[in-house]
């Protein structure tokens, strides 16, 4: 998915927070946005970004919009590799990377993802009523993550209180974002993720196994390797990013075809939609709204001034709602045919997992309906999606047939 990590700059508060219902029904806002232009100035050092062409003037031109962001801000000692690394070095960790993300590759996980989606369905037993958030959309990558790494499944709770003590650490606490308490919390789970791929690097140099791992440990291109620092700030990475934005994506995905029956019906009646399906609902929903750039010199965006050292923020939502780039941008349509949207960013730092990000989607949708065609969201529960990367505490959904 696009860089779950790149929205919490210094104004990101600020920008996002205030607008009722913004995570959760953030189309009319992004209308909005573009209504004022392709950029403007949201504070003395920040810019907004909204519209797809002037986004993808920033995203295509990282040599005037940096990726490399403070050292910290999520814990982290070192830049999360390949996100916060820019050309040319930035290219030879995706020379590296990219043949291990590659379609081919992630197509083996269809089955092993498919059981896991199967038997999270089955734990549900008869239950008319379940926590989605919490019996699937949050279980479900994590296992799948697990799985790429050949980590043990019992690993699960450890994980989940690793990303949380990052990406929401006033949530573990109990205190507001801005609670000093936040930052001493991320960095001391900071080094508990170092710690733990350090120790699992360890085990797979003695005993190499066929997982993600270990082909970290051995790849090599043009004399190319990953050193030790190197793959623990990858799989830094992918804890954080690689967890939130799939599980994101599922509760976007399925709080839209519990209030819309009619699309979710015709999922029901022909799977053969679904990849077109997921296609639209990355493009509407866009979990990830933005992502964030630093500006490397005085420069201008269509017609905004921009200077050196501002944060400039691309809301991927609204490009991906703009009418000037997509027919019936205001639409979902399952039979769309040309859906170029930019949920996994655009140029050089596009998303490297977004191969099994589409795979999970695609089983999760396709298993799901086969085995239950009717859900709704309980009565009375108020789905209030977080701002940046939109995601729920809790999703109470009626299950309406037995499975």
């Amino acid at each position: 998915m696009a860089d779950a990590t790149s929205e919490t700059g210094q104004h990101r508060g600020s920008i996002l927070e205030g607008v009722d219902g913004f995570g959760t029904h953030p189309q009319p806002v992004y209308a909005g946005m573009r209504a004022g232009g392709p950029a403007r100035r949201a504070h003395a050092t920040a810019v907004i970004v909204s519209t797809r062409s002037a986004i993808d003037d920033v995203l295509r031109h990282p040599e005037d919009f940096s990726s490399v962001m403070p050292l910290g801000r999520l814990g982290n000692v070192r830049p999360l590799i390949p996100i916060e690394v820019d050309p040319p070095d930035q290219k030879k960790f995706r020379k590296l990377l990219d043949p291990l993300f590659a379609p081919q590759k992630m197509a083996r996980l269809e089955e092993p993802v498919r059981d896991l989606v199967n038997r999270l369905i089955d734990d549900f037993g008869d239950a008319s009523e379940i926590d989605f958030a919490r019996q699937f959309s949050v279980p479900l990558p994590s296992q799948v993550f697990l799985t790429l790494l050949g980590l043990p499944l019992e690993d699960l709770p450890k994980f989940l209180a690793m990303k949380d003590g990052i990406i929401r650490p006033f949530h573990v606490l109990g205190v507001s974002h801005g609670d000093p308490a936040c930052i001493e919390y991320q960095q001391q789970t900071g080094q508990s993720i170092y710690d733990y791929f350090d120790a699992i690097l360890d085990e797979r140099e003695r005993e190499p196994r066929d997982d993600l791992l270990s082909h970290f440990l051995s790849v090599e291109v043009d004399g190319d390797r990953l050193s030790r620092t190197d793959i623990l700030d990858i799989c830094f990475l992918f804890l954080i990013a690689g967890l939130d934005t799939v599980t994101s994506s599922l509760e976007c995905f399925f709080a839209f075809l519990a209030e819309h029956p009619e699309h979710r019906a015709q999922l029901v009646a022909d799977p053969a939609i679904t990849p077109k399906a997921v296609e639209e609902l990355l493009r509407w929903e866009t979990p990830v709204m933005l992502v964030s750039r630093r500006a490397t010199r005085d420069t201008e965006i269509q017609g905004c001034p921009v200077h050196a050292g501002d944060e400039v923020y691309t809301f991927l939502g609204s490009a991906n709602t703009d009418d000037a780039e997509f027919p019936d941008a205001d639409v979902v349509r399952f039979d769309r045919d040309e859906n170029r949207h930019i949920t996994f960013g655009g140029g050089v730092h596009r998303c490297l997992g977004s191969h099994l990000a589409r795979l999970e989607l695609r089983v999760a949708l396709t298993e799901w309906h086969r085995r239950i065609p009717d859900y709704r969201i309980a009565p009375g529960a108020d789905l209030d999606f977080t701002v940046g990367v939109r995601s729920l505490d809790a999703f109470p959904m009626i299950l309406g047939e037995s499975i």
